[in-house]
């Protein structure tokens, strides 16, 4: 087979050097045709369109096209030209084709029919070779690179925080224990407990559940920083919002107040909206359809009209006390939620998109929340109930955005700490950057799982990760 080299599907189907030979490489979507003509659809990933191969039969034989079914990987020689078909520009005159790999249609998986999602993390090996799939991953990776762009453009400095943590940002203590010391025999003190001194670390380490504190500890330096990595959950959770491994953005920014960080959130959110806008459009027009036969529902929105939603409404600003007035006179007028409605109550996502879908009918950020179900960290108002928290909430997902201005007195940062049982011992450093030079500061932490499942549609956070990680899965 002649040596040319190969050219990108995404950009064959957009040439127009008709009459020229090009090489292309895929894998089958399907075979079909006459005993004359076939047409195979070929995928390489990189659109989610197909190029059409058109093979003479009597040139190549029956037999040796039999093995080229779905699934199998080809290369392909042949003549680019216009094609005669709707819906795409270019097809291919195959002139010479090598066949790399079959799939036999016996045992290959992913033939052409519906498969349920379920079923598709069954085989989470192979399920980025379906459409709907690799149009999400795309999104994914489109995701990540306006991210980073955002904060370049603005002069932030991408900092690593460390996935091995000696302490526990949130609070909650769920979390991965990291360990070397034998499971069923460990190194004992003397009275009986784990001698974690004998541990790899010498002390009790996890995986982290936020690179905030750290993030701090640059913005401290270096001003404006941003964290973008994976990060942990132990929470024995199956609802289709959560992960027990996921990927955060966190900024942290030196100077900033609330309001500053709210802009920047909103201003942020904004951005990675318009960035898939435009470069993502042929796979979000994809997943409009696709998902509704993925969920069996019918009644899904439409993806363009929900990303426009947020991209041509200001965020309304509002406090968590107007917010829970509000949802009290709602339930007062009859709205039914399964959550109660309180002051104090940590809201609910029910109770988060009503604010947005049904009053405001935008984008909302709450602030000022009680202090009892926020972080330790958080700076206190002079109210002494309420701290200045900042969550973004938006339709169809609820909390897109969590985060606040940061506590910079060092006197009640460590009364905080101590009221809610965090140990000194353990974060005596984050407490340090409050006793040398404090400043106000705010952050805040963008789940990337959250987002996906915003812009592309997807009613299951276990389907916008290409391997999610949940109670009872890690099988690959």
């Amino acid at each position: 087979m002649e040596t040319i080299s190969r050219t990108k599907i995404v950009d064959v189907l957009q040439s127009e050097a008709f009459g020229t030979t090009v090489n292309v490489k895929g894998w089958v979507r399907t075979r079909r045709g006459s005993k004359q003509v076939n047409f195979i659809a070929l995928n390489d990933g990189s659109t989610i369109n197909n190029v059409q191969i058109v093979v003479d039969v009597d040139k190549f034989g029956e037999e040796y096209l039999k093995p080229i079914t779905t699934g199998a990987c080809i290369n392909v020689n042949g003549l680019l030209v216009q094609s005669q078909g709707q819906g795409q520009n270019a097809e291919i005159q195959a002139t010479e084709i090598e066949i790399y790999g079959t799939a036999d249609p016996a045992t290959y998986p992913l033939q052409k029919k519906g498969h349920s999602v379920e079923f598709l993390r069954e085989i989470a090996h192979l399920r980025p070779r379906t459409n709907a799939f690799s149009a999400v991953f795309r999104i994914r990776h489109h995701m990540a690179i306006a991210i980073h762009k955002f904060f370049h453009e603005r002069g932030f400095f991408y900092f690593h925080t460390p996935i091995i943590t000696g302490s526990d940002c949130e609070g909650a203590g769920q979390m991965f224990q990291v360990t070397t010391l034998n499971p069923n025999n460990p190194a004992r003190t003397e009275d009986g407990d784990i001698d974690y001194a004998q541990d790899f670390f010498g002390k009790e380490t996890s995986l982290t559940v936020s690179g905030q504190l750290e993030g701090e500890l640059a913005a401290m330096a270096l001003g404006a920083i941003y964290t973008f990595g994976p990060t942990f959950r132990a929470e024995n959770s199956n609802t289709p919002r959560h992960l027990a491994e996921f990927w955060m953005i966190e900024p942290e920014v030196a100077f900033n107040e609330i309001t500053e960080n709210m802009q920047l959130a909103e201003d942020f959110i904004k951005y990675c909206l318009q960035w898939a806008l435009d470069n993502c459009m042929d796979d979000i027009q994809f997943l409009n359809g696709a998902r509704k036969h993925l969920y069996k529902n019918e009644d899904m929105d439409d993806l363009v009209e929900r990303l426009r939603f947020v991209l041509d409404n200001e965020f309304i600003r509002l406090t968590y006390t107007a917010g829970i007035e509000i949802l009290e006179k709602a339930v007062a007028d009859g709205h039914k939620f399964e959550f109660p409605v309180y002051w104090g109550a940590d809201l609910a996502s029910e109770h988060e998109r009503y604010l947005v879908e049904n009053h405001f009918k935008c984008p909302v950020i709450l602030t000022d929340y009680p202090k009892e179900i926020k972080s330790f960290y958080m700076k206190q108002n002079d109210d002494g109930k309420t701290v200045r928290a900042m969550d973004v909430l938006f339709p169809k997902i609820g909390e897109i955005i969590g985060g606040s201005q940061r506590e910079e007195d060092f006197d009640k940062l460590q009364r905080r700490a101590d009221e809610m049982g965090v140990p000194v011992k353990d974060i005596w450093w984050y407490l340090d950057t409050r006793r040398f030079g404090t400043a106000p500061h705010s952050g805040f932490g963008l789940g990337f799982e959250r987002l996906l499942l915003f812009v592309t549609g997807m009613a299951n956070i276990r389907d916008v990760i290409p391997f999610p990680r949940t109670p009872n899965n890690a099988e690959f």
